[in-house]
């Protein structure tokens, strides 16, 4: 548990620590929250707290706007960290929280760091204090609440969405860092090109604290009164490091990458593939995608999509990576550049309807098994006309009550426009006879 106390800048802490706003005028980004007029705002110049979830990705600003509470606040701010934190420190808590409540009539802070981290029933633990006003609860976590946290933990709740720092943001956090003498390091006298400081703000992906430290990491290689060029920040980035997390990030960029399929954009669709691999999601997965898109958005449009997605699984069995990689950038583009249909989606939706909305009927004699003894007794496969060898066969294979139901419904969309004239010669011909 920890108390929060403001204290000087210990020089030993990182630049990223060390240059933490003190107070909202030191504070960038999140206008939408902490603009003028602005809910939050408000709340916290007037003192006047709710419980809140802070929710957003790494390096926003959720802890130091948690630490600036703790200064304006009146009163008692304590921290825990979901990760880290034991039943029984939530309880000793707590019994504070109620001692403070009882003795200064105002309610305790309670910050909670990663509360996603938190499962189901510890969640459900904080309900009745929160509920009954023993605290004021703040939660942070980088995780989509609506999935990550239970229903009745927000229903309790504010939610309040950070969003990444602009490019324009962070480069005003860097010129701080580079100015400041006290707390960042304008005492070295650095001599930094415009360049870095916009490449760094590119490659940062709005993390403020990715941003503040890549910029030490460089000057640490500096003497005072160095100079810091493009050439450095690029021997410094060997890899790059993307943000990608296992909840949004994760969920909203296989959205767009299937989006992209969908609207025949391969420059799109191999971005967003890209950008999934390199941030380190399962090759396996985007290709268990490919195998569902070819049948559902590719179908009978063009049957050899879901082949060639079905053999880059394959393939990429036999080869891995990094060669792999090559092996499903062609099945990318080849789904990304195929005729779109999603007639094999809407026939199997339509024959599940038929089987909800529809009476259930009897499977007609002349279609039953015939192949044991007795059958022919029973009348089963009566009627029945094997089709083979014969020309222009006439049958009913559909009950009686749904023979008009229309399920495959083709709309003449690359290899299916064959299909349909198959099917509207075979009608005429039918016709004709």
């Amino acid at each position: 548990m920890e108390i929060f106390e403001v204290k000087e800048s210990d020089i030993k802490a990182p630049l990223a620590r060390r240059m933490s706003p003190r107070d909202l005028s030191e504070f960038v980004g999140q206008q939408h929250l902490l603009g003028p007029g602005k809910p939050l705002l408000k709340l916290i110049e007037e003192d006047r707290l709710f419980s809140a979830i802070f929710y957003g990705p790494p390096g926003c600003g959720k802890t130091a706007l948690a630490r600036i509470i703790a200064q304006k606040t009146k009163s008692p701010f304590i921290q825990l960290n979901a990760a880290r934190a034991e039943r029984g420190e939530i309880k000793k808590v707590i019994k504070q929280a109620s001692e403070w409540r009882r003795a200064a009539g105002r309610r305790a802070v309670l910050f909670l760091d990663e509360v996603h981290r938190f499962n189901k029933l510890q969640q459900e633990f904080l309900l009745p204090y929160v509920e009954g006003g023993d605290f004021i609860f703040l939660g942070s976590t980088v995780e989509n609440p609506f999935f990550a946290l239970s229903k009745a933990l927000l229903s309790r709740t504010l939610v309040f969405e950070f969003k990444p720092l602009t490019r324009d943001e962070l480069k005003v956090l860097l010129g701080r860092a580079l100015e400041d003498e006290e707390r960042g390091l304008g005492w070295m006298d650095l001599q930094v090109d415009d360049e870095v400081i916009e490449a760094i703000a590119v490659i940062s992906d709005g993390d403020a604290r990715r941003a503040l430290n890549y910029l030490e990491i460089l000057a640490l290689t500096k003497s005072k009164g160095d100079s810091i060029g493009i050439e450095d920040l690029q021997n410094l980035l060997s890899v790059r490091h993307l943000r990608y997390s296992r909840g949004d990030e994760h969920y909203d960029c296989i959205s767009a990458f299937i989006k992209s399929l969908r609207g025949s954009d391969p420059d799109a669709a191999m971005y967003w593939y890209v950008r999934m691999l390199d941030a380190g999601e399962d090759p396996r997965y985007i290709l268990r995608r490919l195998l569902i898109f070819a049948a559902e958005d590719i179908g009978l449009a063009d049957p050899e999509a879901l082949k060639v997605a079905s053999a880059a699984l394959s393939a990429y069995e036999m080869v891995g990576r990094p060669e792999g990689d090559l092996i499903i950038a062609e099945a990318v583009l080849y789904l990304a550049t195929a005729p779109k249909s999603n007639t094999v989606l809407r026939a199997l939706h339509k024959a599940r309807e038929v089987l909800k909305m529809k009476e259930i009927y009897e499977v007609p004699d002349h279609l039953r098994d015939s192949h044991y003894s007795g059958a022919k007794l029973l009348g089963r496969g009566k009627g029945y006309i094997y089709p083979h060898g014969k020309k222009d066969v006439k049958q009913d294979y559909l009950p009686e009550g749904i023979r008009d139901v229309r399920i495959f419904d083709p709309r003449g969309i690359g290899y299916e426009k064959q299909i349909l004239d198959r099917a509207k010669r075979k009608e005429g011909e039918v016709e004709k006879k």
